[in-house]
C-alpha cells in the first residue's frame, strides 16, 4: 500500500443521512444569507429595517462565514474528508460572533421579540452537533 493511502472504514447509512441533512441545513443558511443580502429594506417596518441597516461589516462577515463554513464542512463530510471538522469549528465561530451582535450587541431581541432567539438557539445546537457527529466520524475511521 502506498504511503499516501488510508484505510477508511466504510460508514452506514445513518452517516449519509445525517451528513446530507447537514447540508440541506446549511444551504438553507445559505439561501438566507443571500435574501439578507438582496431584500428590500425599504419594504420592511421601520424597526426592522433600521436593525439590518445597522448590522456592521464584520456580522454579515461572521454570517457568511457560519454559512459557507457550514456548507463547505458538510461537503466534507459527504466527500468523507477529516478537514471537515474545521471547517464545522470555522462555522461554529461564524455563528457565535453573529448571534452575539444579534442578540446581545444590537437590539434583535426588541426588533424580533423573543421568537427571535429560537432559531439563533437552533443555529447554534445543530452547528454543536455536526462538530460532533465530524469527531465522531473521525474517530471512527469513517473519514480520512
Amino acid at each position: 500500500m502506498a504511503n499516501d493511502q488510508v484505510i477508511r472504514t466504510k460508514p452506514p447509512m445513518w452517516f449519509w443521512i445525517v451528513s446530507a441533512l447537514g447540508l440541506i441545513w446549511n444551504g438553507m443558511g445559505l439561501a438566507a444569507f443571500f435574501m439578507q443580502m438582496t431584500m428590500d429594506l425599504a419594504a420592511l417596518p421601520d424597526a426592522e429595517r433600521i436593525f439590518y441597516e445597522t448590522i456592521p461589516a464584520w456580522a454579515t462577515a461572521s454570517f457568511a462565514v457560519a454559512v459557507f463554513g457550514g456548507v463547505i464542512g458538510c461537503l466534507a463530510l459527504l466527500l468523507r474528508r477529516s478537514w471537515a471538522l474545521t471547517m464545522l469549528l470555522i462555522c461554529l465561530a461564524g455563528i457565535v460572533l453573529q448571534i452575539s451582535h444579534s442578540l446581545f450587541i444590537s437590539n434583535g431581541i426588541e426588533v424580533f421579540g423573543t421568537d427571535g432567539i429560537i432559531l439563533p438557539i437552533m443555529t447554534f445546537s445543530v452547528a454543536v452537533f455536526l462538530i460532533w457527529f465530524a469527531k465522531h466520524s473521525k474517530r471512527q475511521g469513517w473519514l480520512a
